[in-house]
């Protein structure tokens, strides 16, 4: 085992810009301070060794003077150096002065002072030396009888290791820590105790555990964890000893360690799969979720109930429980909320559908009342959607929903109110009998809505779905109202007068010369010559839609006009009387005349666009012809595009479901072999994973196992080469990416005769990387070959470089160090991006609110832009938003929106604008730009770096 790969016990805290102190002053100190000098000096003694110095010469030194006092500081301190001290000699026998050293150990261990008892057992199970061991062992048995707990739990855990490394120096541990067992009190010494004898002799635990089953409630919590551990590889080893053990399981869910109690329920997931089982488990974690405080652990928690709802057999079980699941929306944390309340729309049934609803009502109505928490608006909209959903898949709830939610059009969270608009319009297309109920409420909340986007939504629902002469008449009231009553149309002239009639006469008024405008249709627009000091009138006293077309928005005119035309045409078709007929169109047409001579004048803050002109004047003209035509178009062919929309986007949703499912049902092919669990050899049953040792393997980034099913993510595909063949040190790395560290492990070979001394690997990084930590320096034999593992820290999405060299001594030479450069690593980006989904409203606000934007040239040789696009998308590891039925077909053009999002949670935005240019011939390639927009510069850069060395596709 190379000096890298040895176990650290113990980290220390380095000031790095500290200049390192003589050896000769260190030794005055330690011979001739006082207790304060000799704490530093032992201090920097200990560091120097940990950063390689050997420092032999102050072995004895510290042994005749440091050792024999009392302090406790130093007491410390000397077992931190004894565990990193050189024990051996070059030729590996242990060095005389440590026969001082284990007589004071032995001192220590008889001391009347507990915490030095304590502390010197812990040190003791460092110790790697059986003969540094074996005269102690009489006083490590005799510290199993010491009146203090903290003794005694520590003299079990040397007892462990001992036994452990070096079992011939007491063979009869367990059956000591046994005895131990059966008469200790104290509940830490109890749980080391049952611990070792999990690892040492199973047979013995059982035996204990059996004595005491029924006690188990009254343990502690540190003991019973592990007794739910020892339950879980008895069973998990030996299945036929379930039914003995189950019901000791069921009573740990009701401990009052929440620990345990999640430790029990993933145990009694595992090793039962009946109903009552899954639901105790289930309702255990239900519980942790809403009485632990902490958001990770709810999420954590959340996340082994969305793995139960994997399993087929489980989800019915689960569904029974989606109100207890809904509790959890008491928590004011947003992503909790949002776990949540997906859980319970996979779960949701028509046997429990009613009741979700009415507690999503609830829910809903209480946003509405609560306004001061920041995360308010966005659970709104998640709530909003989850509703959207249920109404989807259970038509019979919408009409339940729909009078809540359609409160929400006149809210002022925008996003909400469109969610809402968005729900509101599909289920006006799918339900005909709430069409009536819909144009109703809409009619109602009209006149409250604030943002001009959700106006021109519901302006269009109206137009497309009134149709009695009511309705119709209705929404140009409305429309009436919100544009100004009759002594305020015409809008410019109605507007002149209350600019001027409207001054008092306490008001200071100026007067300056008057000026004419003339607008382009041929109309004087008059200034006032009368200026006041105050505002005539607030501008929230103007009705809605007046008050967005002197702001300049003339998009919602063009809505109008054509909701207005809508109607209008419907009218004629609903009405005999010509007179009538007659009146109301000529009322539709004054109303976009008014609205076109109020563009075209200076009263706005921005003139209309030409684009809007058109659209009006458009309207005014199929008005004044009413053609048949124009009727099928307006009123007909607008309803057919929403359901060829809606339809496309059910299919969309059906066939991700579909994959889902697929994912979930485990196929069995025809041939596939059977395995008889009674005929399975032990060390072949792999139906069901070890969960502590997969959870510990996770926690220490060990992922072999995955590397091992994936044949292409292997080591040899992630060697990098360092150093040429030629050079005297040949070095090559593996690079292995662990979410947050990236671990270098470093094989260098000495390709020289000559011994290499201080052999080493010297690190810097380019980007935001950081190295933990120097690698140790190694002595490497004439062709001889080491291991060097250096961890470095990542803070963000960025490529990073790493570079430096090789630095080592040959014996006997006489030079200065020898040094070979090495190639640097460059850390690609694509291990910290994910694909992501997200909705067309949150990619336009990102896209809006992201400050960096990096313009990359398409300069490839793919001719097709299919393929091309799918050779940017594997390049990048990004998802494509853009659905697959807006890309097919074929028109020389192609635009996608993509998004991904890194391990450390920043958006990656894309646009790909790209065309085939025809003229060049079949054979041009594609040409056109990616566009990358991120939050951070770093991000942006990246990726398109990414893009640029991709962008080709390679021949094979």
């Amino acid at each position: 085992m190379t000096a890298a790969e040895n176990v650290c016990y113990t980290l220390i805290n380095v000031p790095m810009d500290s200049e390192p102190p003589s050896e000769i002053s260190l030794k005055n100190d330690l011979e001739k301070g006082d207790v304060k000098s000799k704490t530093e000096a032992l201090k920097k003694v200990i560091i120097m060794i940990l950063n390689g110095e050997k420092l032999p010469g102050l072995l004895m030194t510290i042994i005749r003077f440091v050792l024999p006092l009392q302090d406790h500081t130093i007491k410390k301190l000397l077992l931190v150096f004894w565990e990193i001290v050189p024990k051996t000699t070059p030729d590996g026998k242990l060095l005389q002065e440590m026969i001082l050293v284990c007589d004071a150990y032995r001192k220590d261990l008889q001391h009347p002072n507990e915490f030095i008892r304590g502390s010197t057992l812990r040190f003791l199970c460092k110790l790697k030396e059986a003969e540094l061991l074996e005269p102690l062992m009489p006083a490590i048995r005799a510290c199993l009888e010491h009146r203090h707990s903290y003794v005694r739990r520590n003299a079990v855990l040397a007892i462990y290791t001992i036994y452990r490394n070096f079992e011939h120096l007491i063979p009869d541990a367990p059956e000591l820590i046994h005895d131990f067992l059966v008469n200790e009190k104290d509940a830490s010494c109890k749980r080391n105790a049952f611990m070792m004898l999990i690892h040492a002799d199973q047979d013995r635990a059982l035996d204990y555990l059996s004595t005491c089953i029924d006690q188990v409630q009254t343990f502690g919590d540190i003991l019973q964890l592990v007794i739910v551990e020892l339950i879980y590889k008895v069973c998990h080893a030996n299945p036929s000893e379930r039914a003995r053990f189950i019901r000791c399981i069921y009573n740990l869910l009701q401990s009052s360690s929440p620990a345990v109690k999640y430790e029990a329920a993933g145990t009694l997931v595992t090793l039962s799969s009946a109903p009552t089982a899954i639901k105790a488990a289930a309702q255990c974690y239900i519980d942790l979720i809403i009485k632990e405080s902490d958001n990770n652990v709810k999420l954590i928690v959340l996340d082994r109930l969305i793995e139960l709802k994997e399993h087929p057999a489980h989800e019915r079980v689960l569904q029974d429980l989606v109100m207890d699941i809904l509790r959890v929306l008491s928590t004011p944390d947003l992503e909790v909320r949002k776990k949540t309340l997906q859980l319970a729309l996979d779960l949701v049934s028509s046997r429990n559908v009613e009741e979700l609803v009415i507690v999503l009502k609830k829910e809903v109505i209480k946003t509405n009342n609560v306004t001061e928490h920041e995360d308010t608006d966005k659970y709104r909209q998640l709530l909003v959607r989850t509703l959207h959903s249920c109404s989807v898949r259970f038509p019979d709830m919408a009409a339940n929903v729909i009078p809540v939610l359609m409160e929400f059009l006149s809210d002022n969270n925008e996003a909400a109110a469109a969610d809402v608009l968005e729900f509101v319009r599909e289920a006006i297309q799918r339900f005909d009998n709430l069409r009536l109920l819909i144009v109703e409420k809409m009619l109602e909340v009209f006149h409250a809505i604030k943002a001009v986007k959700i106006y021109r939504g519901a302006l269009w629902i109206l137009g497309e779905y009134c149709s009695t002469k009511e309705d119709i008449q209705s929404v140009m009231t409305e429309v009436r109202r919100s544009l100004g009553e009759q002594c305020q149309i015409p809008i410019v002239e109605s507007e002149i007068k209350k600019e001027a009639g409207e001054l008092k006469p306490e008001e200071e008024v100026t007067v300056g010369p008057t000026q004419k405008l003339v607008t382009e249709m041929g109309t004087y627009a008059t200034q006032s010559a009368l200026s006041s000091s105050r505002p005539a009138k607030k501008e929230e006293d103007r009705p809605p839609l007046r008050g967005f077309l002197l702001d300049g928005d003339f998009f919602v005119a063009a809505s109008l006009a054509t909701t207005l035309t809508k109607i209008a045409l419907r009218y004629v078709a609903l009405v005999q009387e010509k007179k009538r007929q007659n009146s109301f169109i000529a009322e539709a047409m004054l109303l976009m005349a008014t609205i076109l001579h109020l563009g075209k004048s200076s009263l706005p803050k921005k003139p209309i666009t030409d684009d809007d002109v058109d659209r009006i004047s458009l309207c005014l003209k199929v008005l004044s012809e009413c053609s048949p035509l124009m009727n099928d178009i307006f009123n007909k062919e607008c309803r057919q595009s929403l359901s060829h929309m809606l339809s496309a986007k059910l299919e969309e949703e059906k066939l991700s479901q579909k994959k889902e499912s697929e994912k979930r049902n485990v196929t069995v092919q025809p041939d596939d072999p059977i395995s008889f669990m009674q005929l399975t050899a032990k060390n072949e049953m792999n139906s069901k994973e070890d969960q502590f040792q997969l959870s510990l393997l996770a926690a220490m980034g060990n992922t072999q196992r995955k590397e091992a099913a994936d044949p292409l993510a292997s080591k040899l595909n992630k060697v990098t080469q360092l150093t040429g063949f030629s050079d005297p040190v040949y070095a090559e790395a593996y690079v292995h990416v662990n979410q947050y560290d990236i671990v270098l492990d470093v094989l260098v070979v000495n390709q020289t005769n000559d011994t290499l001394q201080n052999c080493t690997l010297e690190l810097a990084t380019l980007g935001d990387l950081k190295l933990v930590e120097k690698p140790s320096p190694l002595t490497l034999a004439p062709h001889d070959f080491a291991n060097i593992k250096a961890n470095v820290k990542v803070a963000s999405t960025e490529n990073g470089i790493i570079f430096g060299n090789i630095v080592y001594d040959v014996s006997g030479a006489a030079s200065d160090r020898n040094c070979v450069v090495l190639s640097d690593i460059h850390i690609d980006i694509m291990d910290y991006i994910q694909p992501a989904a997200c909705t067309d409203a949150e990619f336009r606000q990102m896209w809006a609110e992201f400050e960096w934007e990096n313009k990359v040239t398409v300069n490839t040789n793919i001719i097709d832009l299919n393929e091309y696009l799918q050779h940017i998308l594997k390049s990048t590891n990004m998802k494509c938003l853009t659905p697959e039925k807006a890309l097919s077909g074929y028109c020389g053009f192609m635009a996608a929106n993509l998004y991904a999002r890194s391990i450390f949670g920043e958006d990656a935005l894309a646009n790909v604008s790209i065309e085939k240019p025809i003229h060049l011939g079949p054979d041009a390639p594609v040409t056109g730009h990616i566009r990358i927009r991120a939050k951070s510069q770093g991000m942006a850069l990246s990726l398109g770096d990414k893009i640029n060395l991709s962008q080709k596709k390679t021949s094979l």
